[in-house]
């Protein structure tokens, strides 16, 4: 007869098999709040808490414990991510509305009226916040004052064809330059400061772009990925790694991603475009994507809302959450914690602890 085991060996065994040896979840779910409305913002992360806004005109400054620490509501739709620069966080509104708040207290210090559409996520430096219209038009704002610096008109007609229905790209700043994706019209390289074009680049049907030290990157639905330097436009290379392509790129643990069709994560070389690898994806990619540690924060755009951990290495995803909801803004990521903005306007949160590979 064999020895009776003692319970701590069998459960010493268990824990092997099963693979889990006493470690916790590598995501735990910390709260989940809603805005009362849908929202197409996505969120500014801070270092202790998030920013967003919503259809009905709600921006909302929410802690790490999904408590809000401030609410303001504006008379129309924010359907631009804010900017925060320094002290204060600005936002934009469907009504043409700009404004500067306060980021402790919301404290309004001051409001532009009267101006198009905020389709675009703002962005900003220390100085000036920029405007990109729905026609694309550009402006800039002091950020002290919110007094018009500059003001470029949209392109023509024969350069471009706009959809004022659709938001453009959001910007990219860098090296004294702002990138604005102008549609059929291309990317054009603004001077931050007059506005005056510093250079041009076809790229039609533009998803987005980023920009990793002084190259920008930006990619198109019809399967080009191009890398350019961001002071003066020059091409360092032009690459189609698939037949159509699904989001802006993101740098990340040194290499370049971008979703593709069908639903899949490619990883290019950022030094030549060259396509290393591709993560079969649930869902598409129209988004950015996030990072925590090694692992890459992929958000997908179905109804079921599922966000995959990833290592950059490929394999099966270390977690998958499922929201419930379409996940069409980036995930951010404040210390440990993970925030997503689901399109019906909720804000779910879950504590990260993945032990490296």
């Amino acid at each position: 007869m064999l020895p009776r085991a003692c319970p701590c060996t069998v459960i010493l065994l268990v824990l092997l098999v099963t693979g889990v040896s006493g470690c916790q979840k590598p995501a735990e779910r910390v709260f989940e709040f809603s805005t009362d409305a849908s929202s197409r913002a996505g969120m500014v992360a801070l270092e202790d808490s998030v920013v967003l806004g919503n259809e009905v005109g709600a921006v909302v400054r929410l802690d790490r414990r999904g408590e809000p620490v401030w609410r303001v509501k504006f008379a129309q739709e924010v359907a631009a991510r804010p900017t925060v620069s320094g002290n204060s966080v600005i936002v934009g509104t469907v009504g043409g509305e700009l404004a500067s708040l306060g980021l402790a207290d919301s404290t309004e210090r001051w409001r532009v009226t009267g101006e198009p559409p905020v389709l675009t996520p703002l962005v900003s430096d220390t100085t000036s916040v920029y405007v990109l219209g729905p026609d694309g038009a550009v402006r800039a704002h002091a950020l002290d004052t919110g007094k018009l610096r500059w003001r470029r008109p949209p392109p023509k007609a024969e350069e471009a064809r706009i959809d004022p229905t659709q938001r453009l790209p959001t910007p990219v700043l860098g090296e004294g330059v702002l990138v604005v994706s102008l549609g059929e019209a291309g990317l054009m390289g603004l001077s931050t400061t007059d506005g005056a074009i510093r250079w041009r680049h076809p790229l039609p049907q533009p998803l987005g772009m980023t920009r990793e030290g002084d190259t920008l990157y930006a990619s198109a639905r019809t399967g080009r990925v191009i890398a350019l330097a961001i002071a003066d436009g020059v091409p360092r290379w032009e690459q189609a790694p698939a037949t159509g392509l699904t989001s802006p790129p993101t740098y990340a643990l040194g290499t370049l991603w971008v979703g593709a069709e069908p639903p899949e994560l490619l990883a290019l070389s950022p030094s030549d475009g060259k396509r290393l690898s591709g993560i079969a994806l649930p869902a598409p990619l129209v988004t950015q994507l996030a990072v925590y540690g090694n692992l890459l924060l992929v958000a997908t755009s179905s109804r079921q809302g599922q966000l995959l951990g990833l290592r950059s290495q490929g394999g099966p995803p270390v977690f998958s959450l499922r929201t419930d909801t379409p996940l069409r803004t980036p995930p951010v990521v404040v210390g440990d914690q993970l925030f997503v903005l689901g399109l019906d306007g909720r804000v779910l949160s879950w504590s990260l602890r993945v032990p490296d590979p």
